[in-house]
């Protein structure tokens, strides 16, 4: 277990650094779609673990840097790839703090995701938003349906103090927001001969 936290580089450290360095982006497919920092590689979150291998061996040749869209991802991730003895720097503030300092995003330029897919943060505020509205207007059925509401409201609650969402878990596992098997299998095979 690694005693102290992944190392953190703000926007003008990465920006020295960038070429030197590979760019790891966990979010969804999508979001990376949206605009990516240049060169970087696409391993959503829920697939860092079948990366590893290859992460580790890649580690060798290049020092890592590991970005989401606003560093909340992306520490997780850095935190699992030093569990497993491979260090990374995550970017603070993630692509968001990238984009807001001037600095270009790269769109991938053919790929079958919709170029309107939502950000992560969107999606699981879309959702939250929605199941409290329906389990208020159930409410008006039935008082005991109010208690969905509480549980999305308890859910919000615990993501902030913990800084992990399981709703954008489950998200992630939609179909929208699913790497295809050979984009991700084509990111490992250039990770391996860098």
């Amino acid at each position: 277990m690694p005693t102290q936290p992944p190392l953190a580089l703000d926007v003008d450290q990465a920006h020295g650094r960038i070429d030197s360095m590979t760019v790891i982006d966990v979010r969804t497919p999508g979001e990376y779609r949206s605009g990516h920092l240049p060169g970087a590689h696409n391993i959503p979150l829920d697939h860092i673990q079948r990366a590893l291998v290859t992460l580790k061996d890649a580690a060798t040749r290049a020092d890592f840097l590991i970005v989401c869209a606003s560093g909340a991802r992306s520490e997780n991730a850095a935190k699992t790839l030093a569990n497993h003895n491979i260090p990374a720097a995550t970017l603070t503030g993630g692509t968001n703090a990238w984009a807001e300092r001037g600095h270009d995003l790269h769109h991938p330029q053919a790929c079958d995701i919709p170029q309107n897919t939502w950000s992560m943060e969107r999606q699981v505020r879309f959702t939250a938003g929605t199941i409290v509205l329906i389990g208020l207007a159930l409410g008006l059925l039935h008082p005991a349906y109010q208690l969905i509401s509480a549980a999305i409201a308890g859910g919000l609650v615990f993501s902030a103090l913990t800084n992990t969402c399981g709703m954008a878990a489950v998200l992630a596992k939609l179909p929208h927001n699913r790497p295809r098997q050979a984009d991700l299998d084509s990111v490992l095979a250039a990770l391996s001969h860098r």
